[in-house]
C-alpha cells in the first residue's frame, strides 16, 4: 500500500519523562528571579485622576529617583543614550559635526549671488511684466 503510514512504536513513558526532566533543568539554568519591578519608561503612562465629586483624600506619592533617570534617558536621541549607532540606518548621520570648518570669505566654497547685466535687466522686465 502505497498510502499507508509506517505504524509508530508505542510511546515509552520514562523516556518522555527524561526529556521533560532535562528539558526543566536547562529552563532553570537560564532562568532569573525578579524581585523589584517598576514602570517601563519606554511605554507612554496614562495617569488618571480621581473622581470630582470624591470625598477620598488624595495620597502624595513620593518621587523615584530611579525611575525619573531611567524616564529622562530613555527619550533622549540614540546620539547621547549610546557612544556608538545601534543600527545600520543610525550610522547614516550619527557624526552630524562637519569635518572642515567652514569659511564664509573662501570664494572657492561659497558662491554668492551676484548681479550682472543680464540678472539686472531681467529683474526690471519682471518688474514690468506684473
Amino acid at each position: 500500500m502505497a498510502g499507508a503510514k509506517p505504524e509508530k512504536p508505542p510511546l515509552d513513558l520514562v523516556h518522555q519523562n527524561a526529556i521533560h526532566v532535562e528539558t526543566i533543568r536547562k529552563e532553570q539554568r537560564s532562568q532569573k528571579l525578579h524581585t523589584q519591578f517598576s514602570i517601563s519608561p519606554h511605554k507612554k503612562l496614562h495617569v488618571m485622576s480621581d473622581k470630582p465629586m470624591s470625598k477620598k483624600v488624595q495620597e502624595v506619592d513620593e518621587e523615584d529617583a530611579d525611575f525619573i533617570k531611567a524616564f529622562h534617558t530613555a527619550r533622549l536621541e540614540p546620539t547621547k543614550k549610546y557612544t556608538h549607532p545601534q543600527t545600520e540606518s543610525q550610522e547614516i548621520g550619527w557624526i552630524s559635526t562637519p569635518l572642515i570648518v567652514s569659511d564664509r570669505s573662501d570664494r572657492r566654497l561659497h558662491f554668492h549671488r551676484r548681479s550682472s547685466e543680464v540678472t539686472k535687466y531681467m529683474e526690471t522686465a519682471s518688474r514690468f511684466s506684473k
